[in-house]
């Protein structure tokens, strides 16, 4: 959190930016890597979760801030490289999204630019509909975790990464 909202004007400078394709296409094949690492890597597990890997896994998920580079991606996988079983960094990872999302919410509460001019109804009929989709993503997400299925989304990440890369210098 502190940190997207430290470099919060340098990264929407870069969005506007062509270098953004190089930018999101290294830091896909980044996200690539690591999963790619995680998922041939066999380290031992741990039955939880300790205050240093979630003070690492927490660190991992700061650098996320990079466009292209995957949240979920790299708070996995560096969970996985830590040692730590599937099902408990999935689900870690998934509730470790509620702190950028509430400490921005507060932030554009703070602001004033919280409803951003839309009615109560509509405006709780979308958190209902994000939030049951949201939950329905994670469910579905943890599971292909435990599975350990991630290269799939590694192979992807190499794939969109290259595309972004080319889309630059064509």
């Amino acid at each position: 959190g502190i940190v997207g909202f430290t470099l919060k004007d340098r990264l929407d400078a870069l969005l506007e930016s062509p270098a953004i394709l190089l930018v999101m296409g290294g830091m896909l094949l980044v996200t690539a890597a690591l999963l790619a690492f995680a998922y041939y890597a066999k380290p031992r597990q741990k039955e939880t979760i300790s205050y240093r890997d979630a003070l690492i896994i927490g660190l991992a998920q700061a650098c996320a801030a990079m466009p292209g580079l995957s949240r979920s991606g790299t708070t996995i996988a560096t969970g996985l490289l830590l040692g730590n079983k599937k099902a408990a960094v999935a689900q870690f990872s998934f509730l470790m999204v509620l702190a950028p999302i509430l400490g921005d919410t507060l932030l554009e509460a703070a602001s004033g630019d919280l409803t951003a001019g839309v009615a109560a109804g509509p405006l709780a009929a979308g958190f209902l509909a994000s939030f049951v989709t949201g939950c329905l993503a994670c469910k579905f997400m943890i599971e292909i975790v435990k599975r350990g299925k991630l290269i799939w989304f590694s192979l992807y990440c190499a794939l969109a990464g290259l595309v972004s890369i080319l889309s630059y210098f064509c």
